[in-house]
């Protein structure tokens, strides 16, 4: 066999081994294994969101944040320990990243009815999908069957998460490396919709004078943010409709009334203006679009067949 066909069958082998490790998440998985999985889990993220509307963003949140860093394996919920470096206490997580707690009731649930089954990382995804709809967000079939690592990364969780101050380039860079594309980027960046952002990550675009954001939304901004202390003070990304997930995330940003400056990049003259146009016009559209990218984020390297583990709990290796 020459170079050029062993080269082929090489990629020919590991295309089907990629197919393979997709394949084995499914919507199913728990059919049999633990067939109130999932309504176990949703009674429970209703609760907490219940009890805190803000909670659903920071679910959404959490679990992006893992799928960025190693895969979606819930090494974000690691606590520091023997060979463990904890991601969450990474500068984009540490002090703003929660649920965690949230996440570790879901679970304990989960346990009472089907001890060991049911992943840490399974339960971040369907979390997500549960607070979306609890805020009156799209659902989507939630893929199953990930195994949770026994690693985290805090290195990683540094360089590969986007930060409040990337540029447009930068987080098409940052989201394409994860194989998410620039449509992929603008929906997922429209969770923003719900949620709340600290005083410190917004305090410079506010004071800035700059021509990309509103002189009256930044002085409203000011009110809850000063120009020194109170780094901690929080404000809703989306004022008018802070508890509800629609479309005027990206009517704010046409507005220039994007509160982080990675908000107001995805509209300011580049590459993606005319798809947060078409998201601001179609809330059917945004909602369709975010669910696909919900589902395609949590594609990314999931450890599946014998691959990991299932924690017992998600704070720990068993």
């Amino acid at each position: 066999m020459n170079s050029v066909n062993i080269y082929a069958a090489v990629a020919a082998i590991f295309f089907l081994l990629m197919i393979s490790c997709q394949a084995q998440l499914s919507s199913t998985f728990y059919d049999t294994t633990c067939p109130n999985a999932l309504s176990t889990i949703r009674t429970s993220i209703r609760q907490a969101v219940s009890n805190e509307r803000r909670m659903a963003a920071s679910l959404i949140r959490l679990h992006f944040h893992d799928c960025f860093v190693q895969g979606c394996d819930a090494s974000i919920l690691l606590d520091d320990a023997t060979g463990i470096t904890s991601e969450k206490t990474a500068g984009p997580n540490s002090g703003s990243v929660r649920g965690f707690e949230v996440i570790d009731a879901a679970k304990s649930a989960v346990e009472n009815i089907c001890p060991g089954v049911v992943s840490c990382a399974d339960i971040l995804a369907v979390a997500a999908r549960d607070s979306s709809v609890a805020v009156g967000g799209p659902s989507w079939t939630v893929k199953l069957g990930r195994r949770d690592s026994t690693t985290a990364t805090r290195s990683l969780a540094e360089s590969n998460l986007p930060s409040f101050r990337d540029s447009l380039d930068t987080l098409k860079s940052t989201f394409s490396g994860k194989g998410l594309n620039e449509r992929d980027m603008v929906a997922l960046s429209g969770a923003h919709t719900i949620g709340q952002a600290q005083c410190r990550v917004f305090r410079d675009r506010i004071y800035s004078n700059g021509t990309d954001i509103d002189a009256a939304f930044a002085s409203t901004r000011q009110r809850q943010c000063p120009r020194s202390g109170n780094d901690g003070n929080l404000s809703p990304l989306d004022l008018e409709t802070p508890n509800s997930f629609d479309n005027n995330y990206y009517k704010n940003l046409i507005q220039r009334r994007g509160l982080l400056e990675s908000d107001q990049v995805l509209f300011g003259g580049g590459s993606t203006d005319t798809i947060v146009t078409q998201y601001s016009n179609n809330p059917r559209t945004f909602s369709s679009d975010f669910a696909a990218a919900m589902i395609k984020m949590g594609d990314i390297e999931p450890l599946t067949g014998q691959n990991g583990i299932i924690r017992r709990i998600c704070s720990a290796v068993n």
